[in-house]
C-alpha cells in the first residue's frame, strides 16, 4: 500500500492545520528555529553535546509556561532521529504508561533506537505512577522526557531525577519574544504574511514585552489583534495591541512601565512598613492579571532582603506562601499573598544579612582572599596527617558552651552586624558574646 496520502487527505490536512492557532502553527520544525534557551542549546552546552551525539537519556526539563518545555521535546526527538510518543499526566495514568513503555521495548527490539517518550506535567504523576517509568529508563528502554512547571527537585520522585538530567528553561527576554513574532508576521506558509498586516514597531515591542516571557501568550495576542481588525489589510497599533491582550494589563500602561512600577511601589511599601498600602497595590497587580510566581518570587526575595533575622519567620511564611500559591492557584492564592504581604509589612525590618554578603562578596571580588588556616582544612585523607592538615583543630562540642576559643577566619573581619530591632536584638549580644569566646576574653 502507498504511504502517498490521497488527494482527500491532503486536503483534510491542510485544514487542520489552518484551523491551528498562529502559536501552534508557528512552532519551531528545527532546532536552528528554536529561539531562546542558548544557556543549554548553545555551542558546548551539554543539551547541545547530548544531541550531537544522539544520545539524549532522560531528561527533565523545568520551566514557565510559554518556554518551549513541548516544542523543545519535540525537537530532540526530531533531531536524534527518534520515535516521540507524547503522554499527558493530567489525563493519563498507569495504564497509558506501561502501553508506551511496551511500544518503546518493541520498537528497540526490532533494532530502533529507544524512541522518546514525552510526558507533559510530569509532576502530576503519583509515586506509584513515576516508579512505573524507573525499570525501563534505567535499562534505556525509552529515552524519558518530562516538562514540568513545578521544581523538579520537590514534585518528581528522587530516583527518577536520579536517572535524569534536569535543565531549567528560561523565559524568554523581550528581544527573543520580538524575534518570535517578527518571524510569525513575516511567514507566509504558517503565519500571518499572507493577510499583509501593517503592525507597527510600538505594538510589536509592546507585545513582546508585557507578555512576560510566554511566547505562546504573545503569538495568541497578536493573532487576536490582526483578526480583529476592522481594516483590510490588517492594521495593528500599540492601542489595539494591547486591548488584545486582554484584562491582563488593565492598569498597566501601554509601554509596561506600571508592571515595574507597581511592584516597586508595593515592594517599598513593605519595606517602609504601610500594610495597607501594600495591599493597595497588590490589589492593583491582582486585578491586572499579574503572575502570581511573579508576585511570590519577589516576597520570597524581600523576606530576607529587608527583614532578614530581625523576624526568622518571615522567609519561611514567604516559601510557604510561593508553596501555597503553587498549589492553589488563584483565585484563591489572593488570601496567602495578602496574609504574607501584611505580615512582612509589620515584620521588623534588618538588612544586615544583605548588608553581610555584599561586604564578603566585595572582598572575594577586590581579591582580598584569606588562605583557609591548617586547623580548619579537611583531614579525612590518607595523606592528610602527613601534611598536616587538621591539626591543632578543637572540636567545639567539647567545649563548654559548645564554643572553641579558636581562630575560624585567620584575620580579622566584620561582615554581619545585626541591628537593634525584632530577633536580631537579642542575635547582636550573643554575637559579642561569642566574639569574646572566640578571642578567649570570657
Amino acid at each position: 500500500m502507498s504511504d502517498t496520502p490521497s488527494l482527500f487527505e491532503a486536503e483534510e490536512s491542510t485544514h487542520l492545520d489552518s484551523a491551528k492557532p498562529l502559536a501552534a502553527r508557528m512552532r519551531p520544525k528545527t532546532l536552528q528555529e528554536y529561539v531562546g534557551q542558548q544557556h543549554i542549546l548553545g555551542p558546548g552546552k551539554l543539551l547541545r553535546r547530548m544531541v550531537d551525539a544522539g544520545k539524549l537519556g532522560s531528561i527533565i526539563l523545568s520551566g514557565p509556561p510559554g518556554t518551549g518545555k513541548t516544542t523543545l521535546a519535540n525537537l530532540l526527538a526530531s533531531e536524534t532521529g527518534s520515535r516521540f510518543r507524547p503522554l499527558s499526566a493530567v489525563t493519563g495514568g498507569v495504564k497509558d504508561v506501561r502501553e508506551a513503555l511496551a511500544w518503546a521495548k518493541d520498537l528497540v527490539a526490532s533494532g530502533e533506537p529507544a524512541p522518546v517518550l514525552f510526558i507533559d506535567e510530569i509532576h502530576r504523576f503519583s509515586k506509584s505512577q513515576q516508579d512505573a517509568l524507573l525499570p525501563d529508563v534505567e535499562e534505556g528502554i525509552v529515552s524519558l522526557i518530562g516538562a514540568t512547571t513545578s521544581n523538579p527537585y520537590f514534585a518528581v520522585n528522587g530516583a527518577l531525577i536520579s536517572r535524569s538530567h534536569v535543565f531549567l528553561l528560561q523565559t524568554l527576554d523581550a528581544e527573543e519574544i520580538e524575534v518570535v513574532l517578527r518571524r510569525a508576521i513575516g511567514d507566509r506558509t504558517r503565519g500571518l504574511a499572507r493577510m499583509q498586516p501593517a503592525i507597527s514597531d510600538d505594538a510589536i515591542r509592546l507585545l513582546a514585552d508585557v507578555c512576560e516571557g510566554d511566547a505562546r501568550r504573545a503569538l495568541t495576542s497578536l493573532e487576536i489583534a490582526v483578526a480583529s481588525s476592522p481594516d483590510t489589510p490588517p492594521v495593528v497599533t500599540e492601542d489595539s495591541a494591547a486591548e488584545s491582550i486582554g484584562k491582563r494589563v488593565a492598569g498597566y500602561d501601554g509601554t509596561g512601565d506600571d508592571h515595574y512600577d507597581l511592584i516597586s511601589a508595593m515592594i517599598k511599601s513593605i519595606r517602609g512598613s504601610d500594610a495597607d498600602a501594600a495591599l493597595y497595590w497588590l490589589a492593583r497587580m491582582l486585578e491586572g492579571g499579574e503572575d502570581i510566581r511573579f508576585l511570590c518570587r519577589r516576597l520570597v526575595i524581600l523576606a530576607s532582603e529587608d527583614i532578614g533575622n530581625a523576624d526568622p519567620h518571615a522567609l519561611p511564611l514567604a516559601v510557604s506562601c510561593m508553596q501555597g500559591c503553587e498549589f492553589v492557584g488563584l483565585p484563591e492564592s489572593q488570601l496567602m499573598l495578602s496574609q504574607t504581604v501584611s505580615y512582612l509589612s509589620l515584620a521588623p525590618k534588618s538588612n544586615a544579612s544583605t548588608v553581610a554578603i555584599n561586604r564578603a562578596r566585595r572582598d572575594v571580588r577586590d581579591n582580598k582572599l584569606i588562605a583557609v588556616p591548617q586547623h580548619l582544612m579537611d583531614s579525612h585523607s590518607t595523606s592528610a596527617a602527613k601534611q598536616g592538615r587538621g591539626d591543632g583543630y578543637i572540636y567545639s562540642h567539647e567545649c563548654p558552651d559548645g564554643i572553641a576559643a579558636q581562630d575560624y577566619l585567620g584575620t580579622s573581619r566584620t561582615y554581619y552586624e545585626p541591628v537593634e530591632r525584632g530577633f536580631e536584638r537579642d542575635l547582636q549580644k550573643r554575637k559579642e558574646w561569642i566574639r569574646k569566646r572566640l578571642s578567649g576574653d570570657a
